[in-house]
């Protein structure tokens, strides 16, 4: 089942491989190819230019697993051909092909075929290429011919696989299923095989991987020299002797070993053991077997690293009782000249370095942590490494420095002198190693961080030392400018005292009398001014238009009443704006508030009043650095502020209400925000409807020479922006000239909770 698993991988590596790789020019005009030979000699940039092809030759291989895709081979060579999901040939089908030439994953091959069966033809006749020139890859799409030693052999639905070592090189062939073949019973024998060269290949770098011949018709597989009958009858070798020189070789090159399984790798290899020595053996079911066990071996003598090893084993149980193999303790010089390797050995060492990785084993199981121990021996250094199993904490418990005793499989790597280049233990588990001896407390790792402590105190120092040094200068050099500043200002002081105590005596006696007189004529005459006119635009105004509201009701209640309600509604509301105009007018009289407090705090106080009994939150923060305003600007804000308070209270339904009064550079900046459910501003009921809320706070606003701005939304809230300049002087003439031009402020109260907006 592996092995058939092994066939299917690498016919979807194939059919993956020659997947095409299509050129973007246009076809080359009047350009026909009408041979093979031609095809293959394009460079890859040139093929891509789609080239009209158009030969006749036989199909040498179509597999089922292809997909429609085929070779055909004519006088001059073999040609792949990317029938891409079409209706494939049968191997001996004189075919007629048109097509286009492509740049191939590899070689170049034709594209976009058509083909049309003339009849059936002898497979063309095979050349014997040097088996570099094959291992090369110059052989792809040719019929070749070729004979190897069988290393092993498998089927696969209808097609036998088989594993070939030629001249030192193995390369994988496929044939139809010979009748009454064992496929067992192939390894060992040599074969002559007839069939097509296939790369494999790396299509995005189009480079060479390896190379298979796929043998179209039973007699193209030949068997020259059948294997032993049974290879476990021949004598047996010495683990020690397969790499010795012998008078007469086995024919197939198979020796018979035999020994004690000392360590296995999954699917990989296991290790054998006599009294001669050590083996390396290379199989697919390494893994059927138990350490302590005795096997036989059949493979075939191989080199790596220039130490033998047993590749290509088959391997079966004996009946002998299973057995323990005692590590011996070996020198470092019979290491060093080679001896030993694949034996179970041991070694002691001190622990210099450990890497610890959780990997995957390359044959399956669970993923487990694979320890690699770097160990110093008596003259040379060593490594002891154990497979991922499950979690063990011994090893990388050791401490670095640890005398350690390890036993385990040697495997050394020598160079072509025989010399050792470097020595590995494999360890079957970490019970293969001892601790004898624990580090001494001065490490060259603890004295590291002794040395590092010591220089992160030295430096931590030498920077608090310095920054003490700098603070005590620059706190020296500053005392000392004050002492001088002070000095300084006092003399100055001296002098300004002296100064205002005469300009004081020059100016009292003129000044007193004049200012208590003029300032009080001044106060009186503008109150005056200010409460007439006040008044007169809006009481009057107001009483005018309850009365011109009310002469209307006469003559409508009879004939409307409709009209006439709504004529009354608007009086009513015009009595009540007339008492709030009224109250407020008493208030101005005296600004009590701004008498006791700052602008802020008698905002909030006027809020606290005004929403008493509601269940409304109101919060006054103040932005810049507060100072005082002139009072005709500070009464005119307080007016603003409380009539969007009270108005919020009214109708907005909302629970908080924040007032923010930010005091800038040249602007005074009061913004009053709620979180009711808001208002269409366009649609707000205004002075025609009897509402004069909004109209007067835009003119209070307008008198100090500033502007009103509303943004609201229904059902998110309302925000109100006041924002009023600063220039007194400003101020002042403007509010001089709305009192003299007879503006009126309208206020308005108790309107109901379904109005919207004032």
């Amino acid at each position: 089942m592996f092995l058939a698993r092994k066939l299917a991988g690498f016919t979807l590596l194939m059919i993956a491989a020659l997947l095409p790789i299509r050129g973007n020019s246009a076809e080359a005009a009047g350009e026909v190819l009408t041979n093979a030979s031609d095809i293959l000699a394009l460079s890859p940039e040139r093929a891509a230019h789609a080239i009209s092809v158009s030969l006749t030759g036989v199909v040498t291989a179509a597999e089922p697993g292809w997909g429609g895709r085929f070779f055909v081979q004519d006088a001059s060579g073999g040609v792949f051909i990317n029938n891409v999901d079409g209706v494939p040939p049968h191997p001996g089908d004189l075919a007629a092909v048109t097509g286009i030439t492509m740049a191939g994953g590899y070689a170049p091959c034709i594209d976009r075929p058509h083909w049309e069966k003339k009849g059936t033809a002898s497979q063309p006749a095979a050349r014997v290429p040097t088996i570099e020139r094959f291992m090369a890859g110059n052989e792809d799409s040719q019929r070749i011919e070729l004979s190897g030693i069988v290393r092993s052999a498998f089927t696969n639905v209808d097609r036998l696989g088989v594993q070939l070592v030629s001249g030192g090189y193995r390369f994988r062939a496929y044939s139809p299923i010979p009748p009454g073949i064992n496929p067992q019973g192939l390894v060992g024998a040599r074969v002559r095989i007839r069939g097509t060269a296939a790369v494999s290949f790396n299509a995005p770098l189009r480079h060479f991987l390896t190379i298979v011949v796929y043998a179209p018709v039973v007699s193209d597989f030949i068997i020259e020299q059948a294997a032993t009958t049974n290879p476990f009858e021949a004598p047996l070798t010495p683990l020690s002797g397969i790499a010795q020189y012998r008078n007469a070789p086995p024919s197939t090159g198979q020796i018979h070993v035999k020994g004690l399984v000392t360590y296995r790798r999954p699917g990989e290899d296991l290790f054998l053991q006599d009294e001669s020595g050590g083996l390396q053996v290379k199989s697919a079911n390494a893994g059927d077997f138990s350490p302590g066990e005795i096997v036989e071996a059949v493979g075939f003598p191989g080199v790596q690293n220039f130490l033998p090893v047993l590749e290509d084993a088959v391997l079966r149980k004996t009946s002998d009782t299973p057995a323990v193999v005692v590590p011996a303790f070996v020198s470092t010089g019979e290491l060093q000249v080679g001896m030993h390797n694949a034996q179970l050995i041991t070694l002691q060492g001190k622990l210099l370095d450990r890497l610890t990785r959780r990997v995957k084993p390359a044959f399956g199981g669970m993923a487990g942590p694979k320890t690699v121990l770097v160990l110093q021996g008596t003259n040379l250094v060593f490594t002891a490494e154990q497979e991922p199993t499950a979690d063990d904490s011994f090893l990388t418990s050791l401490p670095i420095g640890s005398t350690v005793a390890v036993s385990g499989i040697c495997l050394l790597q020598s160079a072509e002198d025989g010399k050792t280049k470097s020595i590995q233990l494999l360890l079957p588990s970490s019970n293969n190693v001892r601790l004898l001896a624990k580090p001494s407390w001065f490490t060259s790792q603890h004295l590291l961080m002794t040395l590092a402590v010591a220089l992160v105190v030295i430096l931590i120092s030498s920077t608090w030392i310095v920054m003490v040094l700098k603070r005590n200068s620059a706190l020296r050099q500053l005392i000392h400018e004050r002492e001088l500043g002070r000095k300084e200002l006092q003399q100055a002081h001296d002098t300004l005292e002296g100064r205002v105590r005469e300009r004081t005596r020059q100016l009292k006696i003129q000044i007193t009398a004049r200012k208590e007189a003029d300032l009080q004529s001044k106060a009186v005459l503008s109150e005056r001014t200010r409460l007439a006119k006040e008044l007169h635009d809006t009481i009057e105004q107001t009483m005018t238009g309850v009365t011109l509201q009310l002469n209307a009701v006469a003559k409508l209640i009879e004939q409307n009443p409709e009209t006439a309600n709504r004529h009354l509604g608007l009086a009513r509301n015009m009595v009540r704006s007339s008492r709030v105009d009224l109250r407020r007018s008493i208030w101005d009289l005296r600004t009590r508030e701004l008498e006791q407090f700052d602008l802020a705090t008698a905002l909030q106080l006027s809020g606290n009043q005004i929403a008493d009994g509601a269940d409304i939150r109101i919060k006054v923060e103040t932005k810049g650095a507060a100072r005082p305003l002139p009072e005709i600007m500070e009464e005119n804000i307080l007016r603003i502020g409380q009539e969007a308070i009270t108005n919020a209270v009214k109708h907005s339904g909302g629970s908080q209400l924040f007032l923010d009064l930010e005091f800038q550079t040249e602007n005074i900046v009061l913004t009053i925000k709620d979180n009711g459910h808001g208002f269409s501003p366009d649609n707000c009921p205004g002075p025609n409807e009897g509402h004069f809320g909004l109209l007067g706070m835009s003119e209070r606003a307008k008198r100090l020479s500033g502007n009103i701005a509303i943004s609201s939304t229904p059902g998110v809230g309302t925000t109100l922006t006041v924002d009023i300049p600063t220039e007194e002087a400003t101020i002042t003439r403007r509010a001089v000239h709305a009192g003299q031009s007879g503006e009126a402020i309208a206020y308005e109260e108790n309107i109901p909770d379904t109005d919207p907006c004032c």
